[in-house]
């Protein structure tokens, strides 16, 4: 019959990785170390110990392996519990235990102090398993806690496609280290479709409509990831809007010329992507959109922000002139936060115009990246939990970034950028001859930003010179399809040297034809049709057509990036715009430097904290 307990293995604490010195005690007044005494097992004292030497005592039975490991020792044919030792130990503390066993003997008893010993160790290393296994416990509960709470934030996280229409353009090209610029669409959007925005945006009678995008601002990385550019284009600056279909209702929106916050109405956050990248050339990898409750949100989470105003403003409806965003301060500094950071973000008339708006929020953004720099937000797991769960409940994002850790990591490649490499602009534009009310690009300047985007050139000057000219061409797209021969590919030439500042040069189209004929295209022909635009660009219909076109352009120097396809022509058509004025070959643009951003994109460094914004004296009070 097996004792009560003789099955029942306590380790030793050499096996749970313990040091015995923590649980024995080398002084044990009956000279036994805790090893050997704990080696008695828990059965209690052995009758008929006998002298050394005999080893054949009643109920008991020694027996050495001939590999000198400590002994194993049977109670009525079962094996108790033995420390593992070392061979010198085993047997040195073997020596001591059979002396201590005759000496019992003669005293005819056990020893009370050493068996209440043997229990309270047995008492404490349960205690210590019952400790250990709680705090693996504790560690899978916390571990499992986070696991819920990330997949939680997940599912706040809401995305869609990246691209609502095809502009033929590709990713550029990476760097000797394998980086390529990081280019992010940011979309401020007026939608009251849920009652929060209606109450922070007012027009209710609006809530039912399609959202506008009122904030537009591409971030650019550089691929070394050392600086940082923020170009804003005013939401009523007119432009070309391309093909667009809405993914989720499969709705397909007409190509069409208006102005650009009406893009996120017309098959939402992807058309004004494909429209920023048909207007600039520049590649645009994700896009993120947030509306009013969602800026009030972050603005909380962050804690606020420090702004300046010149003057006193409150931006209140004036008699003529309705609206405004009901931001009242008083000259000088201010912290703020929710519904004041977003009147803040939302004032146009007391700040004159939608440019002086743009200049508004580019402060509003340098500051809260000083602010959140300051912050160490992660570094303070509450500060960084508390940004988490309001920036995936506040933002919408392209499918490619639609996770936590995506964004983590997205955040992680911003965070290292220096606030004096950070530089906020807003595009170079006038007033649009067609309406007073709109805006339009101000060529050269709109084009020489969209160039150093493309061309990864930062917009700040201190990188100093070993910054500068350091990043690859974007590259350009090749297309699958082989182009015919020149005197089998027919193309169409416009003049569109015309714009808005100058008249068109007479007969471009035509010279520009006798050229292509030059180089064998002998089916090339002039078209009357007028169609102005600042680049020259080379269209096709199908995807058939590609190569055809990328090999008139090739013909006459003009880069691949102005390849571009397009469903309002009906054969490859060449634009002949107003950047190629002169000349049979498409002339060969400089380089542009570090720093060289014009004075007409307003730029303002991320370290400026001195800004401070004029009020239009109707605002005053």
């Amino acid at each position: 019959m097996r004792r009560e307990g003789a099955d029942e293995h306590i380790p030793h604490p050499r096996e749970l990785g313990w040091d015995d010195s923590l649980y024995e005690d080398a002084t044990d007044v009956t000279g036994v170390t805790g090893t050997e005494s704990d080696a008695a097992g828990p059965q209690g004292p052995r009758d008929g110990d006998t002298p050394e030497g005999t080893g054949n005592g009643p109920g008991t039975q020694e027996t050495h392996r001939g590999d000198g490991a400590a002994p194993n020792e049977t109670v009525g044919g079962e094996k108790t519990l033995a420390a593992e030792a070392e061979t010198s130990e085993s047997r040195s503390s073997a020596t001591q235990h059979k002396a201590n066993r005759t000496g019992r003997g003669k005293g005819g008893g056990h020893g009370t102090a050493t068996t209440s010993r043997r229990r309270a160790k047995r008492g404490a290393w349960r205690i210590l398993r019952w400790v250990a296994a709680g705090l693996a416990l504790l560690l899978l509960g916390t571990a499992g806690a986070g696991y819920l709470y990330y997949r939680h934030l997940n599912g706040n996280i809401r995305s869609g496609d990246r691209n609502g229409g095809s502009t033929g353009l590709a990713k550029p090209d990476a760097n000797a280290a394998g980086q390529t610029p990081l280019n992010i669409l940011v979309i401020g959007s007026d939608s009251r479709a849920k009652a929060e925005n209606v109450k922070l945006g007012g027009s209710k009678d609006t809530a039912g409509n399609p959202p506008l995008a009122d904030v537009q601002m591409l971030l650019h990385v550089s691929a070394d990831r050392k600086n940082a550019s923020v170009v804003s284009i005013p939401r009523d600056t007119r432009v070309d809007i391309p093909e667009c279909k809405d993914t989720g209702t499969g709705k397909v929106f007409p190509a069409t010329n208006a102005i650009i916050n009406e893009t996120l109405a017309r098959g939402g956050a992807g058309c004004t992507l494909s429209t920023w990248e048909k207007l600039t050339g520049v590649y645009i990898d994700h896009w993120m959109t947030i509306d009013f409750s969602g800026v009030v949100s972050m603005a909380d989470a962050i804690g606020g922000v420090e702004v300046c105003v010149e003057d006193n403003v409150w931006d209140r409806p004036l008699p003529g002139v309705p609206g405004g965003s009901g931001l009242k301060l008083t000259a000088g500094s201010h912290h703020v936060q929710g519904k004041q950071a977003l009147q803040w973000l939302r004032t146009r008339h007391a700040f004159e115009s939608d440019l002086g708006r743009a200049r508004a929020q580019h402060m509003y953004m340098n500051s809260m990246i000083r602010e959140l720099k300051s912050q160490n937000v992660f570094t303070d797991t509450m500060r960084l939990t508390g940004l988490a769960e309001a920036a995936t409940k506040s933002l919408e994002v392209s499918e490619e970034i639609g996770t936590v850790k995506k964004l983590y990591d997205l955040a992680m490649q911003l965070k290292s950028v220096p606030t004096n490499r950070i530089t906020m602009t807003t595009m170079p534009s006038v007033e649009d001859p067609q309406n007073r009310n709109h805006l339009v690009p101000k060529e050269p300047d709109a084009d020489q930003v969209w160039t150093m985007l493309r061309e990864d050139v930062a917009f700040d000057a201190n990188g100093g010179k070993a910054d500068a000219g350091k990043s690859k061409k974007p590259a350009e797209p090749v297309s699958k399809d082989p182009a015919a021969a020149p005197a089998e590919t027919g193309v169409i030439v416009r003049n569109g040297t015309g714009s808005e500042q100058q008249s068109a040069v007479p007969n471009r189209a035509r010279d520009i034809a006798q050229q292509l004929n030059g180089k064998g295209y002998t089916l090339a022909q002039a078209d009357s049709t007028p169609s102005p635009q600042e680049k020259t660009t080379v269209s096709f219909p199908s995807a058939d057509l590609e190569g055809d076109a990328q090999a008139v352009a090739k013909s006459l120097g003009i880069p691949l990036s102005s390849v571009r396809k397009s469903t309002d022509v009906s054969g490859v058509t060449l634009v002949v715009g107003a950047d190629w004025r002169s000349g049979s070959s498409y002339p060969k643009e400089s380089k542009p430097e570090a720093g060289g951003i014009p004075d007409s994109a307003d730029a303002i460094n991320g370290s400026k904290k001195d800004a401070c914004m004029p009020v239009y004296a109707p605002y005053r009070f």
